[in-house]
């Protein structure tokens, strides 16, 4: 049951000041309180209210990002940030267990103040501290609470100089010695050393380090993770054998210190292998519960997936900031109007809905299937921590990894465009540096490369897709996986016959509509995939070779639409479930409406090419349908930003305050800037020192 509003929530959620957005806030269609307490829930919504408070009264957090400081009083500043952090014990292992939602929740908090620290925290407590909990035994717990207190500093070492996400190809070695009953960890030359790993630069003690693991005889058993030290917490200067240095700055979060480290021929003990999926006994003996190397990839797949899934909740978040930056800039942003005497908003302008009110259902879209897919990977995490060995564990990690194989690349660039959309839908004031949408374009790009480079991760997917179609014919296979993602794919032949059908603009404003047309987009470049690739090996291409030239207008458009699909179908589910209180259902429903529409009709040339659509009505109609949902959110628009905007000192954009006294925040701002008023201090080489003209033209 949905939470109602309460008289305490109006403390939790203060009403706005009146003000320029007050004629948009009275003109919206639902009470913003009420969907907040919806979207998050009244626990969710007082932990973030804790975190923005320390941020904003804690001097060590008063000045925004890196502001002006050199690279190296910046990433200082962050740590003491991160160390801040941890002593306000935001993250409580019981709280976190209860509502393992709160792990994204702080990530986001953190993140919408500065990725830098949000990032060093991530890093150092989920990605290198929760995959030493979930990928070793009890013999590794005894790193968590050293993780906790900060005892040591850790970082997640996979990507090496010449090998990303080609991982299987990673070259850092561990050779077992049985005499010694070590781990000799190796990097046979600089292509082998580990790069861009965050927290590795300056700051990192310790390492969860990827490595081909060889037992006597010569034998490699793939790649295996083991726990590395690195420096020595007490001086911070490198172990024996390791050579770590910075990769210096970066176009964005250099707060963060990436890193790289070469091995040479370090030890470390047996038991720092983390040895849930494989171990090697003192003798050198391999030994796994899993009956090939397959199925033991299959399960480590869910640990590699939780920085993808985490990845897009970041994305999502990188996007909710644009949009509410941008939306309420256009609200308050006057520019002509149908007389000379009146301008109106230009939010008011078909043009400014249409570039901007996708990218906020698209927020909210992305917003609901991270949250899901995050507790999906909570299932597979608890079925690893219990030792689940069944098929169901197994192809429940197949499903996650690739949902997040895609979910990533989806979101990423979805923000990606979103911002940019943001930014030139502000004009010249969305380039100022000070209104942060250039901030926000430059911390998100990374998220489109590191975990795996989008266009490469795309095809784990597509990949996992043809594959269920091996199991036999495309008529005769049976599709069933844990998470349902490609249970509508059991009446294949049926929707490969099915076509757009809509009678009127009234049935098109309807989730169901996209819905019913991606299922059939779905199918259609899945059997177009299974015959390319199929024309390919009997052509006498190889796998490798017919693989590779499937990808383009095959493949990856499949694993595109696969996803946008799952995405589209969530966000239907959960705004037409029987929970969602009556005066949001409008809302919601057309926030569903509109992502599923805009983003099937990037497709609208594969919808007439398979023959679902017919005749110019079909496109018209689903581009009519996008701008009356446009129109019809336009006057919801400001208060769906107030739902997901965080406080404006966390905002930290002038012309996105939740006041609205748009000019009045920007000339405040520039007027606090150091010396805005001041005369150049070069002005002389200006007034007494003139150019000669043609004193340095050539003689010759």
């Amino acid at each position: 049951m949905a939470p109602t509003l309460e008289g305490r929530d109006d403390a939790l959620m203060p009403d706005f000041p009146r003000g320029p957005l007050h004629a948009y806030r009275a003109r919206a269609s639902f009470s913003w309180k009420e969907l907040a307490l919806f979207w998050e829930g009244r626990d969710m919504l007082c932990f973030k209210k804790t975190i923005f408070s320390a941020l904003e009264n804690d001097p060590i957090f008063a000045q925004q990002r890196g502001g002006d400081l050199s690279m190296e009083k910046y990433r200082e500043l962050n740590f003491l940030r991160c160390r801040r952090v941890f002593e306000y014990d935001f993250f409580r292992i019981d709280d976190m267990l209860g509502n393992p939602l709160k792990v994204l929740g702080l990530v986001s908090c953190l993140g919408m103040y500065d990725w830098s620290l949000s990032t060093k925290v991530f890093l150092h407590t989920l990605t290198f501290g929760l995959t030493i909990y979930n990928s070793g035994s009890e013999r590794h717990l005894k790193y968590i609470p050293k993780v906790f207190n900060m005892e040591i500093f850790g970082c997640f070492a996979l990507t090496e100089v010449s090998h990303g996400s080609n991982t299987k190809a990673i070259r850092t070695t561990a050779h077992y010695d049985p005499v010694t009953e070590e781990f000799i960890i190796h990097s046979p030359d600089f292509e082998a050393a580990k790069f861009l790993v965050g927290n590795m630069g300056k700051t990192a003690t310790h390492a969860v380090v990827f490595a081909q693991l060889y037992t006597p005889g010569g034998q490699c058993h793939g790649l295996h993770s083991f726990v590395v030290q690195i420096r020595d917490p007490k001086t911070l200067l490198p172990m024996p054998g390791v050579m770590v240095g910075d990769i210096g700055r970066k176009l964005g979060q250099n707060g963060l210190d990436n890193g790289f480290t070469m091995f040479h021929k370090v030890r470390i003990p047996r038991q720092d292998l983390l040895n849930r999926t494989g171990d090697v006994t003192p003798e050198g003996t391999y030994v796994t519960p899993f009956k090939d190397s397959r199925q033991r990839f299959g399960a480590s797949l869910g640990s590699l997936s939780s920085g993808r899934v985490t990845i897009v909740a970041m994305s999502v978040v990188n996007l909710k900031l644009a949009v509410s930056i941008a939306l309420r800039f256009s609200a308050t942003r006057h520019q002509f109007g149908p007389t000379d005497e009146e301008e109106i908003p230009v939010l008011e302008y078909q043009m400014q809905q249409w570039r901007l009110l996708p990218y906020l259902a698209a927020a909210y879209a992305l917003d609901h299937f991270a949250k899901s897919l995050f507790m999906d990977l909570m299932g597979l995490q608890q079925g690893l921590l219990k030792n689940d060995r069944s098929t169901r564990q197994a192809e429940l990690g197949r499903e996650i990894h690739a949902l997040a194989s895609a979910g990533k690349p989806v979101a990423s660039w979805t923000a990606q465009r979103g911002i940019q959309e943001c930014r030139e839908a502000c004009g010249g004031h969305g380039y100022l540096a000070m209104n942060r949408l250039g901030d926000l374009r430059n911390d998100n790009d990374p998220n489109c490369t590191y975990e795996g480079d989008n266009n490469v991760l795309l095809q784990q997917t597509s990949n996992y897709l043809l594959s269920l179609l091996a199991q036999g014919d495309p008529g005769g296979a049976h599709f069933q996986s844990p998470l349902k993602s490609v249970a509508f794919l059991e009446a294949y032949p049926a929707l490969l016959g099915q076509r757009f059908q809509v009678a009127s603009l009234e049935d098109c404003l309807h989730s169901s509509v996209p819905l019913a047309a991606y299922e059939w987009l779905v199918c259609y470049l899945l059997r177009e995939s299974y015959q390319k690739l199929n024309r390919e090996k009997r052509s006498g291409s190889d796998d490798f070779t017919a693989r590779n030239n499937c990808q383009v207008y095959y493949c990856r458009s499949l694993a595109l639409a696969f996803l946008e699909l799952t995405v589209v179908r969530r966000f239907h589910e959960h705004t037409h479930q029987p929970g969602v209180p009556p005066p949001l259902r409008a809302v919601l429903r057309r926030l569903s409406a509109l992502y599923g529409l805009w983003s099937l009709s990037q497709h609208t040339a594969l919808l007439y090419r398979g023959g679902y659509f017919s005749g110019e009505q079909a496109g018209k109609m689903v581009e009519s349908a996008i701008l009356a949902l446009c129109s019809q959110l336009k006057d919801d628009a400001v208060a769906l930003v107030d739902v997901i905007a965080p406080p404006d000192f966390v905002l930290d954009s002038p012309i996105g305050r939740a006041d609205g006294e748009l000019y009045k925040n920007i000339w405040t701002t520039i007027l606090q800037e150091s010396k805005v008023l001041e005369r150049a201090s070069w002005w002389p080489e200006f007034s007494a020192n003139k150019p000669v003209i043609g004193s340095l033209r050539s003689k010759l």
